[in-house]
């Protein structure tokens, strides 16, 4: 069993079912959910003039390897009405592997640990509610320390559980 962290998010729909939804189809096909955040409610990054984010760490065990998590990930994103336009735009529902395990991965596809985890609070504060000692297998920090150190200032607010 591999132990993943997830982030997903969204800002269009329903954001409330559609995490609620997002969570229930990565149970089904990609393993099996430990433990999840509570949801956040976060400031659209990149891209201010758009709706705010939902947000959720989903923390897993999985059998699947890292590209074959990515491939059922994109799955669920497709099925559930994501359509890929420009970089930061307002979206359905995005799942992004965070990290899995203490695995460091680099391919044209996918990088893991996630590249920008440091840079964003809407990441760093539910990875703290789930884990903030775990370290980070890239930049040697705990999600604590990263989360202290993190310079972004856009608003971040517990939403509530699902």
């Amino acid at each position: 069993m591999n132990e993943v962290f997830l982030l997903t998010g969204g800002n269009l729909g329903n954001r409330q079912e559609n995490l609620a939804r997002a969570k229930s189809l990565v149970e089904k096909n990609c393993g099996t959910i430990l433990r999840c955040s509570a949801l956040y409610e976060t400031a659209p990054w990149g891209k201010p003039d758009q709706p705010y984010f939902l947000n959720q760490v989903l923390h897993l065990h999985t059998v699947l390897s890292p590209t074959e998590l990515l491939k059922a990930l994109l799955v669920i994103e497709t099925e559930m009405g994501r359509v890929r336009g420009l970089k930061n735009d307002a979206r359905i529902i995005d799942i992004d592997i965070l990290y899995y395990g203490q695995g460091v991965y680099q391919t044209e596809e996918l990088e893991i640990p996630h590249p920008r985890i440091r840079d964003r609070k809407f990441v760093l504060i539910p990875l703290h509610e789930l884990s903030p000692d775990f370290i980070d297998p890239k930049h040697q920090l705990s999600i604590q320390e990263m989360l202290h150190s993190c310079t972004d200032t856009l608003e971040v607010t517990t939403f509530g559980d699902v």
